[in-house]
């Protein structure tokens, strides 16, 4: 048996059957780690000793009779959130050496319902990326063609669950960091609502559009996990006090999507978009409407501002929260005659290339006299793009098109031209700056054989409608049966 190829929800079935033990499930995954992560180059540190004792202590729990959702399942951390007494980089030099004192309460969930770490994954410096080659570390590679980017900011969460590394994982997703590397992965990445998961001990990027997604090899696990991390917490302002809906229970009693009104957006089929995305996409719309789904076109009249406005609000409020690294309280500091030779050599020794770009970029927008031009006018604009997807739910129940207009690209290829790479999250910036949620579904492959993802997107709160669509498409098709061609270990 292939321990690494299972589902979570594949898994819990063999472990209440008692037929593998959570120790044989994690050595099992550690073993394919070992034998892969220096080509693949998901994990920036793992946690072995960790996972081997959580997975012990797993199989006491379940012998004592104990069964959650989550107990003695090995996942991975994308490393921008807290693990206690574990490594949290973001992916840059300046908190190379922070090591939290504390749980993200999206980890302590996890935590408590018996989960096993495997290790923290790779991710662009502070998320800021689509493609995880500004990581500070080193670039992570797409299981599918090693040549080629896996995606990002969460692409070596997305890497790991395609390559078998973990069984699932949790990203992050402040501009499409979830769901555009799933589809460069070929898994599926769920980004709820803006307020659906805490973000306490998630280290900020941009505080209004941050939010904590899952990744899985199919949906069932998507919301498996999503189920885990979801709900209320007091100690983040911004999550939101609503009751959780059984998001598990709604796809085992069934999942049928006759009469549903799928809204399909012109503004989303653009010049210069790859054809073999424009097909397979095209061609999973019709089979949605020959499932029972009523097909409507739609109108987001704003979207083409979606890029401006949020390359404004995002690197604005990235130049606030990173303003606390200052070599005084976290991580990287470089000593000086002064204060301010401190800072300046600290955050100029720290932080790499793209992130001192979008800190000048928000410095900027939020400056005395250009407030009102940049930052105020952008925030202004959001609320039309915002007010175009309350308008387009009035007539459609979920909107489909591509996560990202092209596959994998190579390695090096746009690193020279930021524009060119911030085109790459072009249809899922639109999904944060409105608050809503979305998730991204293997849907095809290009002719080089590079995984195309499918994006379904709700309205605020409606992860249970996105994940029934996205469950009766994938139980019609066979997309999310494929693998990377990697090699098979003895």
């Amino acid at each position: 048996m292939d321990l690494h190829a299972l589902t979570i929800h594949e898994a819990q079935d063999l472990l209440r059957r008692g037929e593998i033990s959570s120790t044989e499930l994690t050595r099992a995954i550690l073993d394919r780690i070992c034998a892969l992560d220096n080509d693949i180059k998901a994990y920036l540190t793992l946690t072995p000793e960790l996972a081997m004792e959580q997975a012990a202590e797993a199989d006491r729990r379940r012998a004592a009779g104990e069964d959650t959702p989550l107990l003695g399942i090995p996942l991975a951390v994308k490393d921008v959130l807290c693990l206690k007494g574990v490594p949290t980089t973001c992916g840059s030099r300046i908190l190379e050496d922070f090591i939290p004192p504390f749980d993200a309460t999206a980890v302590a969930r996890l935590r408590e319902l018996g989960a096993v770490f495997l290790g923290k994954t790779n991710t662009d410096e502070f998320a800021m990326g689509s493609s995880t080659e500004n990581s500070a570390f080193f670039i992570t590679r797409n299981p599918w063609d090693l040549s080629r980017v896996p995606g990002g900011s969460s692409g070596g969460s997305a890497a790991a669950v395609a390559a078998g590394l973990c069984l699932g994982a949790l990203g992050t997703d402040t501009g499409g960091s979830v769901r555009q590397p799933a589809a460069l992965c070929g898994v599926v990445g769920l980004k709820p609502s803006y307020g659906r998961v805490s973000r306490y001990g998630l280290v900020a990027f941009a505080s209004s559009l941050d939010q904590i997604g899952t990744f899985g090899k199919d949906v069932m696990d998507a919301a498996i996990l999503l189920q885990a991390i979801a709900g209320w917490d007091p100690r983040d302002s911004t999550s939101m006090d609503l009751p959780v809906p059984d998001y598990v229970s709604a796809l085992q009693t069934g999942t049928d999507v006759r009469g549903l009104r799928i809204g399909v957006p012109r503004e989303y089929f653009v010049e210069g978009m790859q054809a073999d995305v424009e097909t397979a996409v095209r061609t999973a719309i019709r089979r949605l409407a020959e499932m029972g789904a009523e097909v409507v076109d739609i109108s987001l009249p704003h979207t083409e501002y979606a890029l401006p406005v949020y390359y404004l609000i995002a690197p604005a409020e990235a130049s606030a929260n990173l303003a606390r690294y200052d070599g005084v309280r976290y991580g990287l500091s470089v000593p000086a005659d002064d204060v301010w030779e401190t800072y300046r050599r600290t955050r100029g020794q720290g932080f790499g290339p793209e992130v001192k770009r979008r800190i000048m970029l928000g410095t900027y927008a939020l400056s005395a006299g250009y407030y009102d031009a940049y930052y105020l006018k952008a925030s202004q604009v959001r609320t039309l793009l915002k007010r175009d997807f309350d308008l387009a739910f009035d007539q459609v129940d979920v909107i489909v098109c591509p996560t990202s207009p092209v596959t994998a690209f190579r390695i090096g290829e746009r690193t020279e031209d930021p524009l060119a790479m911030y085109l790459a999250d072009i249809f899922t910036l639109s999904v944060n700056l409105a608050g809503v949620c979305g998730i991204s579904i293997p849907c095809g492959f290009d002719g080089q054989g590079l995984p195309i993802g499918l994006q379904i997107i709700g309205p605020a709160f409606g992860e249970e409608r996105i994940l029934r669509v996205a469950h009766a498409y994938e139980q019609a098709t066979e997309w999310h049966r494929h693998r990377p061609p990697l090699p098979v270990l003895a």
